[in-house]
């Protein structure tokens, strides 16, 4: 009975660490950013100076008036797409991601390779960072991470009836190691956040006509689900792995 009820919960706890890993992986809310790189120029005529053409005509004076921008380019991206489109400055960057009606004017790119950045065009690139070597193992963690959680759970699915203590603890393995890859794709992440230059990331050819542009950078949802999923996976293979101990015990 108690090794039943320990069963169920660390399937309860795996099947909800593994749907956070699933949805981190299939949103585009790692990286939620803003920034404000829109400058809008008009040319507006004054009063006349008085200085006349060779008509006759008066010239008048144009002068050309820069002015702050009326929305925010916002920005959220994911291991499949990379997306922008335009708020107004009162909004909030996680939300207006998530709840507000987006405009036509999002306009996304694929981008299988986030977070790290990929250099566009000829390489070396102005906005090329050396750290883009590393967009490699981001990919390949979460890619192994999700498969050792599937391979976990389908082996435990096949040890339901509780008939082989081995498929428990393997079972619990993988999704101990699950838990562990994801942790290092969290890992990885906050350290390219800390670390690189994200605002040159964000703002990309722009940051050249925008030196002065503001750039705020958030953690996404996408970011808080997988870190919700690590220590609910790494409980579920813990129990399994007791479990498995267990039912090696009682034969």
């Amino acid at each position: 009975m108690k090794v039943g009820a320990a069963a169920l919960a660390g399937g309860i706890f795996g099947g909800l660490g593994t749907l956070c890993f699933f949805l981190a992986f299939g949103t585009d809310y790692w990286l939620v950013a803003s920034d404000n790189c829109r400058p809008h120029t008009w040319s507006t005529q004054t009063t006349p100076t008085g200085e006349k053409d060779a008509n006759g005509t008066e010239i008048p004076l144009m002068e050309v008036i820069t002015v702050a921008p009326s929305s925010l380019s916002l920005h959220h991206e994911g291991f499949f797409w990379r997306c922008v489109f335009q708020v107004e400055p009162t909004a909030h960057a996680v939300l207006a991601t998530l709840f507000t009606n987006q405009p036509e004017s999002k306009v996304c790119i694929h981008g299988y390779l986030f977070p790290l950045p990929v250099a566009l065009g000829q390489v070396p690139h102005p906005s090329y960072d050396a750290t883009a070597v590393f967009r490699g193992f981001w990919t390949v963690l979460i890619i192994l991470g999700l498969v050792s959680a599937l391979v976990g759970g389908f082996l435990l699915v096949c040890g339901v009836p509780f008939i082989s203590h081995k498929l428990y603890k393997l079972g619990g393995a993988f999704l101990i190691s699950a838990a562990c890859l994801f942790l290092l794709v969290l890992l990885l992440y906050v350290l390219w956040m800390e670390l690189v230059d994200v605002r040159r990331y964000v703002l990309q050819e722009r940051g050249e006509t925008c030196p002065s542009a503001q750039v705020s950078v958030l953690y996404g949802l996408s970011f808080m689900v997988a870190a919700a999923g690590v220590p609910l996976e790494l409980v579920s293979g813990l129990v399994f792995m007791m479990v498995g101990r267990a039912l090696q015990a009682s034969k």
